[in-house]
Protein backbone atom coordinates (compact mmCIF):
# COMPACT_ATOMS: atom_id res chain seq x y z
CA UNK A 1 0.00 0.00 0.00
CA UNK A 2 1.47 2.99 0.92
CA UNK A 3 5.05 3.65 1.32
CA UNK A 4 7.28 4.97 3.89
CA UNK A 5 5.67 5.18 7.37
CA UNK A 6 1.70 4.74 6.07
CA UNK A 7 2.83 1.36 4.78
CA UNK A 8 4.95 0.62 8.01
CA UNK A 9 1.74 1.39 10.19
CA UNK A 10 -0.83 -0.40 8.07
CA UNK A 11 1.63 -3.65 8.72
CA UNK A 12 1.71 -3.12 12.26
CA UNK A 13 -2.11 -3.65 12.77
CA UNK A 14 -1.93 -7.07 12.39
CA UNK A 15 1.56 -8.02 13.97
CA UNK A 16 1.96 -10.23 16.68
CA UNK A 17 3.90 -7.45 19.07
CA UNK A 18 0.56 -5.74 19.12
CA UNK A 19 -1.36 -8.73 20.37
CA UNK A 20 -4.26 -8.06 18.03
CA UNK A 21 -6.36 -10.58 15.40
CA UNK A 22 -5.02 -8.98 11.95
CA UNK A 23 -7.13 -6.17 10.69
CA UNK A 24 -9.69 -6.62 7.82
CA UNK A 25 -8.20 -6.64 4.39
CA UNK A 26 -10.88 -4.11 3.47
CA UNK A 27 -9.41 -1.91 6.49
CA UNK A 28 -6.39 -2.15 5.16
CA UNK A 29 -6.81 -1.10 1.37
CA UNK A 30 -9.52 0.98 2.05
CA UNK A 31 -9.15 4.48 0.95
CA UNK A 32 -10.48 7.10 3.77
CA UNK A 33 -13.66 8.45 3.09
CA UNK A 34 -12.75 12.40 2.32
CA UNK A 35 -8.79 12.04 2.75
CA UNK A 36 -6.49 13.51 -0.04
CA UNK A 37 -4.97 10.81 -2.52
CA UNK A 38 -1.82 10.52 -3.90
CA UNK A 39 -1.29 7.39 -6.13
CA UNK A 40 2.97 8.17 -6.29
CA UNK A 41 2.32 7.08 -2.64
CA UNK A 42 0.96 3.95 -2.89
CA UNK A 43 3.44 0.84 -4.28
CA UNK A 44 2.18 -0.87 -7.30
CA UNK A 45 4.12 -3.90 -6.55
CA UNK A 46 3.40 -3.82 -2.74
CA UNK A 47 1.25 -6.90 -0.99
CA UNK A 48 0.00 -5.46 2.06
CA UNK A 49 -1.28 -8.29 4.86
CA UNK A 50 -0.78 -11.10 1.54
CA UNK A 51 0.95 -14.63 1.50
CA UNK A 52 4.57 -14.53 1.33
CA UNK A 53 5.14 -15.76 -2.24
CA UNK A 54 3.68 -16.20 -5.15
CA UNK A 55 3.05 -20.14 -4.98
CA UNK A 56 1.28 -19.38 -1.39
CA UNK A 57 -0.95 -16.81 -2.98
CA UNK A 58 -1.98 -18.94 -5.81
CA UNK A 59 -2.96 -21.48 -3.33
CA UNK A 60 -4.75 -19.49 -1.05
CA UNK A 61 -6.60 -17.92 -3.46
CA UNK A 62 -7.24 -21.40 -4.88
CA UNK A 63 -8.65 -22.60 -1.55
CA UNK A 64 -11.30 -19.69 -0.86
CA UNK A 65 -12.73 -20.83 -4.52
CA UNK A 66 -15.02 -23.03 -1.97
CA UNK A 67 -16.29 -21.10 0.17
CA UNK A 68 -16.83 -17.88 -2.02
CA UNK A 69 -19.09 -20.11 -4.22
CA UNK A 70 -20.95 -21.65 -0.94
CA UNK A 71 -22.00 -18.18 -0.21
CA UNK A 72 -23.01 -17.24 -3.58
CA UNK A 73 -25.22 -20.11 -3.43
CA UNK A 74 -26.67 -19.27 -0.52
CA UNK A 75 -26.95 -15.74 -1.71
CA UNK A 76 -29.01 -16.57 -4.69
CA UNK A 77 -30.99 -19.46 -2.71
CA UNK A 78 -31.87 -16.68 -0.28
CA UNK A 79 -33.57 -14.23 -3.10
CA UNK A 80 -35.95 -17.08 -3.61
CA UNK A 81 -37.61 -16.34 -0.14
CA UNK A 82 -37.88 -12.47 -0.92
CA UNK A 83 -34.11 -11.67 0.35
CA UNK A 84 -32.95 -8.55 -1.92
CA UNK A 85 -29.41 -8.41 -1.17
CA UNK A 86 -27.13 -8.84 -4.40
CA UNK A 87 -23.10 -7.72 -4.41
CA UNK A 88 -21.96 -5.84 -7.22
CA UNK A 89 -17.99 -5.43 -7.54
CA UNK A 90 -16.68 -2.27 -9.78
CA UNK A 91 -13.33 -3.04 -11.59
CA UNK A 92 -11.34 -0.04 -12.41
CA UNK A 93 -7.71 0.75 -13.41
CA UNK A 94 -5.66 1.38 -16.39
CA UNK A 95 -5.42 -0.47 -19.63
CA UNK A 96 -3.17 -3.93 -18.72
CA UNK A 97 -4.28 -3.45 -14.54
CA UNK A 98 -5.93 -7.08 -14.74
CA UNK A 99 -9.65 -6.09 -14.82
CA UNK A 100 -10.12 -8.60 -17.42
CA UNK A 101 -7.90 -11.35 -15.79
CA UNK A 102 -10.06 -10.84 -12.10
CA UNK A 103 -12.92 -11.85 -13.93
CA UNK A 104 -11.40 -14.79 -15.16
CA UNK A 105 -9.51 -15.96 -11.65
CA UNK A 106 -11.68 -14.65 -8.78
CA UNK A 107 -15.10 -15.32 -10.72
CA UNK A 108 -14.16 -18.63 -12.00
CA UNK A 109 -15.97 -20.68 -8.92
CA UNK A 110 -19.12 -19.04 -9.15
CA UNK A 111 -22.11 -20.51 -10.82
CA UNK A 112 -22.73 -18.20 -14.33
CA UNK A 113 -26.22 -18.54 -13.44
CA UNK A 114 -25.84 -16.33 -11.09
CA UNK A 115 -23.85 -13.75 -11.86
CA UNK A 116 -24.34 -10.71 -14.17
CA UNK A 117 -20.90 -10.21 -15.76
CA UNK A 118 -20.84 -6.10 -17.63
CA UNK A 119 -17.62 -4.60 -19.58
CA UNK A 120 -18.45 -1.25 -20.85
CA UNK A 121 -17.57 0.17 -23.63
CA UNK A 122 -17.71 3.05 -25.33
CA UNK A 123 -20.79 4.23 -25.00
CA UNK A 124 -23.11 3.76 -28.35
CA UNK A 125 -25.12 6.11 -29.96
CA UNK A 126 -28.51 5.26 -28.01
CA UNK A 127 -26.60 5.35 -24.74
CA UNK A 128 -25.16 8.94 -25.34
CA UNK A 129 -28.69 9.89 -25.92
CA UNK A 130 -29.67 9.23 -22.20
CA UNK A 131 -28.05 10.19 -18.94
CA UNK A 132 -24.41 8.79 -18.13
CA UNK A 133 -25.96 6.43 -14.96
CA UNK A 134 -28.62 5.01 -17.73
CA UNK A 135 -26.92 2.45 -19.13
CA UNK A 136 -25.29 1.20 -15.57
CA UNK A 137 -28.42 1.22 -14.52
CA UNK A 138 -29.77 -1.00 -16.59
CA UNK A 139 -27.12 -3.46 -15.94
CA UNK A 140 -27.43 -3.68 -11.96
CA UNK A 141 -27.33 -7.07 -10.49
CA UNK A 142 -31.06 -8.73 -9.66
CA UNK A 143 -31.71 -10.09 -5.73
CA UNK A 144 -28.98 -13.27 -5.07
CA UNK A 145 -26.89 -11.97 -8.09
CA UNK A 146 -23.08 -11.46 -7.75
CA UNK A 147 -22.99 -8.11 -10.46
CA UNK A 148 -18.99 -7.45 -11.83
CA UNK A 149 -18.11 -3.94 -13.83
CA UNK A 150 -15.45 -4.54 -16.28
CA UNK A 151 -15.42 -0.66 -16.15
CA UNK A 152 -18.32 1.14 -14.96
CA UNK A 153 -20.14 4.96 -14.32
CA UNK A 154 -16.83 6.33 -12.93
CA UNK A 155 -15.76 6.25 -16.73
CA UNK A 156 -17.86 9.11 -17.30
CA UNK A 157 -14.91 11.02 -13.99
CA UNK A 158 -12.12 9.25 -16.21
CA UNK A 159 -11.93 9.23 -19.53
CA UNK A 160 -14.47 12.16 -20.12
CA UNK A 161 -12.55 14.28 -17.46
CA UNK A 162 -8.65 13.40 -19.30
CA UNK A 163 -10.23 13.40 -23.34
CA UNK A 164 -12.23 16.41 -21.99
CA UNK A 165 -15.50 15.15 -23.22
CA UNK A 166 -17.59 17.01 -20.91
CA UNK A 167 -17.42 20.92 -19.56
CA UNK A 168 -15.62 20.89 -16.27
CA UNK A 169 -19.03 22.29 -14.70
CA UNK A 170 -21.04 19.18 -15.47
CA UNK A 171 -17.74 16.91 -14.71
CA UNK A 172 -17.56 18.15 -11.32
CA UNK A 173 -21.69 17.11 -11.06
CA UNK A 174 -21.30 13.92 -11.66
CA UNK A 175 -19.20 13.27 -8.44
CA UNK A 176 -21.42 13.97 -6.53
CA UNK A 177 -24.66 12.15 -8.52
CA UNK A 178 -22.34 9.01 -8.44
CA UNK A 179 -22.30 9.09 -4.52
CA UNK A 180 -26.31 9.58 -4.55
CA UNK A 181 -26.46 6.49 -7.03
CA UNK A 182 -24.33 4.37 -5.18
CA UNK A 183 -26.42 5.57 -1.78
CA UNK A 184 -29.71 4.20 -3.19
CA UNK A 185 -27.81 1.02 -4.17
CA UNK A 186 -26.83 0.38 -0.72
CA UNK A 187 -30.28 1.60 0.82
CA UNK A 188 -31.90 -1.36 -1.73
CA UNK A 189 -29.72 -4.17 -0.73
CA UNK A 190 -26.89 -3.83 -2.64
CA UNK A 191 -23.12 -4.63 -1.39
CA UNK A 192 -20.51 -2.39 -3.27
CA UNK A 193 -17.71 -3.17 -3.72
CA UNK A 194 -15.27 -0.91 -5.80
CA UNK A 195 -11.93 -1.99 -6.43
CA UNK A 196 -8.90 0.45 -7.94
CA UNK A 197 -6.24 -2.02 -9.69
CA UNK A 198 -3.34 0.44 -9.15
CA UNK A 199 -0.67 -0.36 -11.90
CA UNK A 200 2.82 1.01 -12.00
CA UNK A 201 3.81 2.98 -15.57
CA UNK A 202 6.74 0.69 -16.08
CA UNK A 203 4.48 -2.57 -15.55
CA UNK A 204 2.12 -1.44 -17.86
CA UNK A 205 4.77 -1.21 -20.47
CA UNK A 206 5.89 -4.46 -19.99
CA UNK A 207 2.59 -5.92 -20.21
CA UNK A 208 1.86 -4.21 -23.49
CA UNK A 209 5.09 -5.58 -24.95
CA UNK A 210 4.49 -8.94 -24.05
CA UNK A 211 1.17 -8.58 -26.18
CA UNK A 212 3.15 -7.57 -28.60
CA UNK A 213 5.69 -10.83 -28.52
CA UNK A 214 2.98 -13.37 -28.24
CA UNK A 215 1.03 -12.71 -32.19
CA UNK A 216 -1.91 -15.05 -30.09
CA UNK A 217 -2.34 -11.70 -27.91
CA UNK A 218 -2.31 -8.84 -31.13
CA UNK A 219 -6.19 -9.33 -31.02
CA UNK A 220 -5.55 -7.67 -27.13
CA UNK A 221 -3.13 -4.77 -28.36
CA UNK A 222 -4.51 -2.00 -29.30
CA UNK A 223 -2.03 1.21 -30.92
CA UNK A 224 -4.29 3.33 -29.62
CA UNK A 225 -2.76 2.59 -26.00
CA UNK A 226 0.69 4.00 -26.57
CA UNK A 227 -0.92 7.50 -27.52
CA UNK A 228 -3.23 6.87 -24.07
CA UNK A 229 0.19 6.18 -22.26
CA UNK A 230 1.03 9.74 -22.93
CA UNK A 231 -1.41 10.57 -21.06
CA UNK A 232 -0.58 8.88 -18.05
CA UNK A 233 -0.46 12.07 -15.70
CA UNK A 234 -3.46 13.02 -16.66
CA UNK A 235 -5.55 9.74 -15.55
CA UNK A 236 -3.41 9.30 -12.71
CA UNK A 237 -4.57 12.50 -11.59
CA UNK A 238 -8.66 11.81 -12.70
CA UNK A 239 -8.35 8.45 -10.84
CA UNK A 240 -6.89 10.88 -7.43
CA UNK A 241 -10.16 12.52 -7.67
CA UNK A 242 -12.48 10.02 -8.51
CA UNK A 243 -10.99 8.29 -5.25
CA UNK A 244 -10.95 11.34 -3.38
CA UNK A 245 -14.33 12.64 -4.02
CA UNK A 246 -16.58 8.84 -4.14
CA UNK A 247 -15.14 7.17 -1.33
CA UNK A 248 -17.61 7.00 1.32
CA UNK A 249 -19.04 5.32 4.34
CA UNK A 250 -21.81 3.41 2.36
CA UNK A 251 -19.10 2.76 -1.05
CA UNK A 252 -15.84 3.02 -0.54
CA UNK A 253 -13.32 2.44 -2.58
CA UNK A 254 -10.23 0.22 -2.75
CA UNK A 255 -6.50 0.13 -3.83
CA UNK A 256 -5.04 -2.64 -4.75
CA UNK A 257 -1.73 -2.88 -5.79
CA UNK A 258 -1.61 -4.60 -9.52
CA UNK A 259 1.51 -5.32 -10.35
CA UNK A 260 1.66 -8.52 -8.99
CA UNK A 261 -1.13 -10.52 -10.64
CA UNK A 262 -1.25 -13.31 -7.63
CA UNK A 263 -1.70 -11.03 -4.95
CA UNK A 264 -4.60 -8.80 -7.03
CA UNK A 265 -6.56 -12.15 -7.28
CA UNK A 266 -5.85 -12.72 -3.66
CA UNK A 267 -7.04 -9.34 -2.90
CA UNK A 268 -9.89 -9.27 -4.56
CA UNK A 269 -10.48 -13.25 -3.87
CA UNK A 270 -9.82 -12.04 0.06
CA UNK A 271 -12.41 -8.73 -0.26
CA UNK A 272 -15.26 -10.93 -2.05
CA UNK A 273 -15.50 -12.99 0.83
CA UNK A 274 -14.84 -10.68 3.67
CA UNK A 275 -18.11 -9.00 2.45
CA UNK A 276 -20.30 -12.32 1.83
CA UNK A 277 -19.33 -13.65 5.34
CA UNK A 278 -20.90 -10.34 6.81
CA UNK A 279 -23.80 -10.77 4.72
CA UNK A 280 -24.23 -14.68 5.79
CA UNK A 281 -26.64 -15.56 3.64
CA UNK A 282 -28.99 -18.40 4.75
CA UNK A 283 -30.63 -21.25 2.48
CA UNK A 284 -34.60 -20.53 3.18
CA UNK A 285 -36.96 -23.49 5.34
CA UNK A 286 -38.62 -25.85 2.72
CA UNK A 287 -42.54 -24.53 2.47
CA UNK A 288 -43.46 -28.01 2.53
CA UNK A 289 -44.09 -31.98 4.21
CA UNK A 290 -40.08 -33.00 3.64
CA UNK A 291 -41.51 -36.48 5.39
CA UNK A 292 -44.60 -36.64 3.24
CA UNK A 293 -42.61 -35.79 0.06
CA UNK A 294 -39.61 -38.11 0.87
CA UNK A 295 -42.47 -41.36 1.38
CA UNK A 296 -44.61 -40.56 -1.52
CA UNK A 297 -41.32 -40.75 -3.70
CA UNK A 298 -40.40 -43.83 -1.87
CA UNK A 299 -44.18 -45.32 -2.75
CA UNK A 300 -44.22 -43.79 -6.34
CA UNK A 301 -43.44 -47.37 -7.83
CA UNK A 302 -40.47 -46.39 -9.63
CA UNK A 303 -37.05 -48.37 -9.65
Amino acid sequence: MAKDKNKDKKKEKGSKKSGKAPAPLRELLRIPEGERVDLSQYAADATPAGPPDKATGVLATARMGERLADLQERLYAASTAGDRRRVLLVLQGMDTSGKGGTVKHVIGPFNPSGCRIKAFKTPTPEERSHPFLWRIMRALPLPGEIGIFDRSHYEDVLIARVHELAPRRQLGRRYGQINRFEQSLTDDGVTVIKCFLHISYEQQRRRLLERLDNPDKHWKFNPGDIAERALWPAYQEAYEIALERCSTAHAPWYLIPADRKWYRNWAISSLLLEHLDELDPQYPRGDFDVDLARKQLLGDGGA
